[in-house]
């Protein structure tokens, strides 16, 4: 039996939504890249992380179907759960700082896979948009209150691997930031809440709330 914990990351105010994670504390009970893959395909959670060395921050993610180098809310939630001050991912080392119910990492803004970054006229049409055809990566946005930098996003992975939808999507959101050149305060999916800011260094940060949901064995 293998044993994981599953996380929300970018909770709302109320704690509520946020989008899952599983994480395998003992990265040793699943140790080949194809067994990783294999276990988070069963899980089925749009990111599992295996955690190679929690003193050190050493971390490994995928989604479904993909080994991934670096990937925002798989970082936000594990640098919670771990407290360290750095993690470590194929993609770099990424800092990680808490400051009150929010966790925060800074990472590099090319570490972000290539995404759609889709603007409409208002929210209502975001909230409007079906599901698309697999096959492009989309983040779609408006804004609520520009001035205040206040955006509403939904995300559609398009890879076919059953999540047709992100709750929240750090890289994402990280993408965008570092396009506007500002900070921003998105409400994602169902009620998940991403907040972000470019840092003078050119790194981006990206935050949130993070809760435990629950520790089982597969």
């Amino acid at each position: 039996m293998i044993e994981y914990e599953v996380l929300r990351v970018f909770c709302g105010p109320d704690g509520r939504h946020g989008n899952q994670l599983g994480v395998v504390r003992d990265g040793s009970a699943v140790a080949g890249e194809a067994e990783r893959q294999a276990f988070a395909r069963k899980l089925g959670f749009s990111e599992t992380v295996f955690i190679d060395d929690p003193e050190r921050g050493v971390i490994d993610i995928y989604t479904p179907t993909l080994r991934l180098p670096w990937a925002g809310h798989p970082c936000v939630g594990t640098a919670w759960l771990l407290n360290v001050p750095t993690l470590i991912t194929q993609a770099g080392v990424v800092r990680t700082r808490t400051d009150g119910e929010f966790t925060w990492i800074a990472a590099q803004a090319e570490w972000a896979p290539p995404r759609t970054l889709r603007q409409y006229n208002s929210a209502a049409e975001v909230d409007a948009l079906a599901v698309p055809e697999p096959g492009e990566w989309i983040y779609a946005w408006a804004w609520q209150d520009e001035p205040a930098g206040q955006l509403r996003a939904r995300a559609f992975p398009g890879r076919d691997d059953g999540i047709d939808e992100d709750e929240a999507t750090g890289a994402a959101a990280l993408l965008l930031t570092a396009s506007l050149g500002r900070p921003l305060h998105i409400s994602q999916g169902h009620g998940s809440q991403i907040v972000t800011a470019p840092r003078p260094d050119g790194l981006i940060e990206v935050g949130g709330r993070v809760r435990q949901e629950t520790k089982l064995e597969y």
